[in-house]
């Protein structure tokens, strides 16, 4: 995963598709307002839908609620950008979370990089027939005993790819990986606390290939501002 995802869509928008209120609605229409690039490395402020009734606001990178100081946090956070479905349920920084902090990462797709031979070729990943749709993710909120505030943070599930993204995320050190897709059907059962192990198994499939398509996009879309609409054009045939 190269943790780029991509959201055009305003708070009212969003609030609308999940059926939830905007009380953070100034905060979120900054977030989102023309934001087709998303980069986890930089730790952004991310819309996700939790069982609250409003959207919620979180910071890309989840750290656990038990790490002591800022320092150890900062070091966590990168390690937790994704978290494996293989081993969510056995690592120390999600195995609580999984349980009873699911939550959804609204998005209207997301980037990967192909290799094909020496050369880099960027992907925009999308579902067909969703304008928004949703990767399964976990979310906690952590104490700074320094500056005494809360910080909420999020990291989103990924599964083995399907034939599509595997002929794009071919390469790295985990190649052949895609982002949990919760279908628009089971959102509000993903979000559902009462949920087993096993149930909450079933979701940690790759999304079907069909339902999905993919073009390639300009090299140069790293360096372009996010809210840049030429991000997602697609390069001419």
């Amino acid at each position: 995963m190269c943790f780029y995802s991509s959201n055009s869509k305003r708070a009212l928008a969003l609030a609308k598709r999940y059926g939830r209120k905007t009380n953070i609605i100034e905060m979120a229409q900054e977030i989102l307002d023309e934001q087709y690039k998303i980069t986890a490395f930089n730790h952004p402020d991310c819309p996700i839908i939790t069982t609250n009734e409003s959207i919620e606001v979180a910071k890309w990178g989840l750290i656990p609620h038990w790490t002591k100081t800022s320092d150890d946090a900062a070091k966590i956070r990168k390690m937790c950008l994704i978290a494996r479905s293989e081993t969510v349920f056995s690592k120390p920084a999600f195995r609580g979370s999984i349980y009873s902090k699911r939550c959804l990462m609204p998005t209207t797709g997301y980037f990967e990089f192909q290799h094909k031979e020496k050369e880099v070729i960027p992907y925009y990943i999308f579902l067909r027939n969703e304008e928004i749709f949703s990767f399964g993710g976990l979310y906690e909120k952590w104490y700074n005993q320094y500056s005494k505030e809360w910080i909420q943070t999020f990291s989103i599930l990924t599964t083995s790819a399907n034939s599509l993204c595997a002929t794009i995320h071919n390469s790295g050190k985990n190649p052949f990986r895609m982002p949990v897709i919760i279908s628009r059907e089971n959102e509000e059962l993903w979000l559902d606390n009462s949920l087993k192990e096993n149930d909450i198994q079933q979701f940690f499939h790759p999304c079907e290939t069909e339902l999905m398509d993919a073009y390639p996009v300009s090299k140069d879309f790293l360096k372009k501002r996010p809210d840049d609409v030429s991000i997602i054009l697609p390069l001419p045939s």
